[in-house]
């Protein structure tokens, strides 16, 4: 598994502000300097979800002298630094949604001083209330095998976060998995296999994927034509309560027949000095108080953990079965694997790629080569490392017009020649011409429409300048506005790069429904994601395809 890139934000007197600026974004993150203990000073691997935390560490602070240092990661990723060794001295603890996957890991073991759970939230559906009724359910009825009925049969569709870079995405993966395998106890590959007919037919209705919770609400809220969502019950409740749901209120469903809840659990690490460790301890103890239960399940509607304490309005009291996790890494692992290369509809992407003649300035053609080039993968490549199997790839170059335009589709067990074609065509890459960024961009819709494997489609625009040939910004708005409304369907991911025009990409991507991520290096605002290089934007990018 390739490590995620990671953003850091601070919760402290002094920069109590600045978490707001960096935390609502946390899905893209820069790679963290290592720093030295500092008394009374926290520092914590952290599910990005966690951002929604930020007054209650406030209060924390004020409470208890204890300020905590929060660096965004995937679970997958935190529990790869956690086990190799790497998170030693970086950071005094971990705070993810769930220690489930880092367990599968023996090397772990020994790495964990403590873990106490601070609060919960299970994986849940949140329906459109027209879909309920047109199903005829009745909420608190409501089965894994019903929803993968009404999915194959056509009636339902949904999105959900990428298993791979997303907590609540691995969550959801486990929750249908575990619910339509039947499985009694520990998820094995015999489950996996059994169900997978069913998980075909399932992940066939995800209609919408995404790296991270956020986003995924947007698109959800732009489509208008997604019948429900799969995500933790505490983002289900607080995008309801944000009002950036279309139309009315989603119902929140928890299946009757299990579920899979992230516990989130402070967990000191024993290569923390004593000190930390005491600051650890301090923090868990007022997060586990009555006063901050409260405030948790008030704010961010996760359900409490202290005995006493009411979970917040809306928050269904009656308990569900616990749905068995995978028994070991292996299967783990393979399941993820299989969702990336068999289950999950394919990718078609197109990457609309600037090699105008200013590429030639700082080797950005050496980067956007090398960026590509990661993406091919290796022999030993893991899930998530390459272009997927099934996956639809088009390289579309340009400069002053498009210079050519390559498509090769990943075959299932043999992945190589497929592979070996993109590394050859962006080798070829060289710069030369202007930038005709609107043209390419209507010739990538264009090639789009001709059709195509129902698929995950999206355009990647990668520019290190404005636009100065062809066509303009109004030329491009009109033919977007006469698209098909299944290609306006289609996002645009752009990309900050060199002295690419921050406004230029910005109107792209907000009008066709995608998001902008910064490769400058020159700083991260709060609603772009990227982490900075060209490799982290594209690798980023993967999650959302």
């Amino acid at each position: 598994m390739r490590p995620l890139r990671r953003r850091r934000g601070w919760i402290g007197l002094a920069l109590a502000g600045l978490m707001t600026a960096t935390g609502c974004s946390a899905d893209g993150p820069a790679e963290p300097e290592r720093s030295t203990y500092k008394d009374g000073h926290l520092r914590v691997l952290a599910s990005s979800e966690l951002s929604d935390m930020e007054p209650v560490l406030k209060a924390a602070r004020a409470a208890t002298g204890v300020s905590v240092e929060l660096t965004w990661s995937g679970t997958l990723d935190a529990a790869e630094q956690v086990a190799s060794g790497n998170a030693d001295g970086k950071y005094d603890a971990i705070w993810l949604s769930s220690n489930d996957y880092l367990r599968l890991r023996p090397e772990a073991a020994g790495k964990l001083s403590s873990e106490t759970p601070v609060m919960s939230s299970p994986v849940a559906l949140g329906v459109k209330p027209e879909a309920l009724a047109r199903l005829g359910w009745k909420p608190g009825e409501v089965t894994w095998p019903a929803v993968h009925e009404a999915v194959a049969a056509g009636r339902l569709t949904y999105g959900m976060t990428d298993p791979v870079r997303s907590n609540s995405g691995f969550s959801a993966l486990v929750s249908v998995a575990s619910g339509l395998s039947g499985a009694q106890a520990a998820l094995s590959d015999a489950d996996v296999k059994a169900a997978t007919p069913r998980l075909k037919e399932f992940f066939a209705g995800q209609k919408l994927t995404s790296g991270s919770s956020g986003w995924l609400v947007s698109a959800y809220a732009k489509r208008g034509d997604v019948d429900a969502l799969v995500n933790y019950e505490s983002v289900l409740l607080s995008m309801n309560r944000d009002a950036k749901g279309a139309g009315a209120p989603l119902t929140v469903v928890r299946p009757r027949d299990g579920v899979v809840t992230a516990h989130y659990p402070l967990t000191l690490l024993t290569s923390a000095p004593a000190g930390a460790r005491d600051a650890g301890r301090a923090l868990t103890e007022y997060l586990r108080g009555p006063e901050a239960q409260k405030a948790i399940t008030e704010q961010t509607f996760r359900r409490p953990v202290a005995a006493g304490v009411a979970p917040a309005a809306g928050l269904d009291a009656e308990k569900r079965r616990e749905l068995p996790f995978p028994g070991s890494r292996s299967v783990a692992d393979g399941l993820l694997a299989s969702y990336e290369n068999e289950l999950r509809r394919p990718s078609r992407t197109v990457y609309v790629l600037d090699t105008s003649g200013s590429m030639s300035e700082e080797d950005r053609i050496g980067r956007l080569k090398s960026a590509l080039t990661d993406l091919t993968g290796s022999g030993s490549s893991g899930t998530g490392q390459r272009f997927r199997d099934r996956e639809e790839v088009t390289l579309l170059p340009f400069g002053s017009k498009v210079k050519k335009v390559r498509t090769h589709v990943v075959e299932p067990g043999n992945p190589g020649p497929a592979l070996d074609a993109i590394r050859g065509d962006v080798k070829s890459l060289e710069p030369d011409g202007g930038t005709a960024v609107y043209g390419s961009l209507e010739a990538a819709y264009q090639h789009l429409g001709k059709g195509g494997a129902d698929a995950f489609t999206s355009i990647v625009l990668m520019t290190d300048g404005e636009n100065t040939e062809g066509v303009g910004a109004g030329h491009f708005d009109s033919f977007y506005a006469a698209l098909p409304p299944a290609q306006k369907q289609t996002p645009v991911f752009a990309v900050l790069f060199g002295d690419s025009d921050r406004k230029e990409l910005t109107h792209i991507a907000e009008l066709t429904g995608g998001r902008l991520f910064d490769a400058t290096g020159t700083g991260v605002p709060p609603a772009v994601a990227g982490g900075g290089s060209l490799a982290g934007a594209f690798e980023e990018i993967r999650g959302y395809q």
